[in-house]
């Protein structure tokens, strides 16, 4: 059996810290039988003093960056990353092409249930852009493969918008709740 862990990360306020514990990890883990990816691997300049150098990294399908919130105060802004956008999209358009045939409350049902899966991992505070953005192009994928399942068009505007007024396709929903944010617990035992 293989296990894994490959996604964490840590965060110092010194550099010279990050650099011993970044020499150290590798060893560390060896002793356990596991390996570290030195191509996924390495030590940025995240802080909040630092906004102008324009930092950001990946981490889990979401980009995070410093930002200023609209009452001053530097906040950590998340938004799915570009990459996974971009694969999400993609997936959603080939699906769309694949199923265009079926029954229309079967295609909506299923279809909707892949947009309350991707709202509940990327609807975070602070992510109703891209939320949007996915919901908008997923709407336009889906009318224009509705339009090819013949060779008469199936639906214009007007028609499209009844149709998913009829049968309610999920919208973009916030689903992190804003008291459990970010909760950190520094109690040792």
């Amino acid at each position: 059996m293989c296990r894994y862990a490959d996604d964490f990360t840590c965060a110092f306020r010194y550099k010279r810290d990050a650099e011993r514990f970044y020499r150290v990890l590798g060893k560390r883990l060896n002793k356990f039988g596991l390996e570290l990816a030195a191509e996924k691997t390495n030590i940025i300049s995240f802080s909040r003093f630092r906004k102008a150098e324009n930092t950001s990294f990946d981490f889990l399908g979401f980009e995070f960056r410093w930002q200023v919130s609209h009452r001053g105060k530097d906040i950590i802004k998340k938004r799915t990353s570009r990459s996974k956008m971009r694969k999400s999209l993609a997936s959603v358009r080939q699906w769309c092409k694949e199923n265009r045939n079926k029954r229309l409350p079967n295609l909506l049902s299923m279809l909707n249930a892949k947009l309350r899966g991707y709202y509940n991992y990327y609807g975070v505070i602070g992510n109703y852009a891209s939320l949007n953005e996915y919901y908008y192009i997923t709407k336009k994928t889906l009318y224009k493969w509705l339009n090819r399942r013949s060779q008469r068009r199936s639906f214009n505007l007007c028609q499209f918008r009844r149709f998913l007024r009829r049968y309610r396709i999920e919208v973009p929903r916030i689903r992190e709740n804003p008291n459990t944010q970010l909760e950190l617990d520094f109690s040792f035992v």
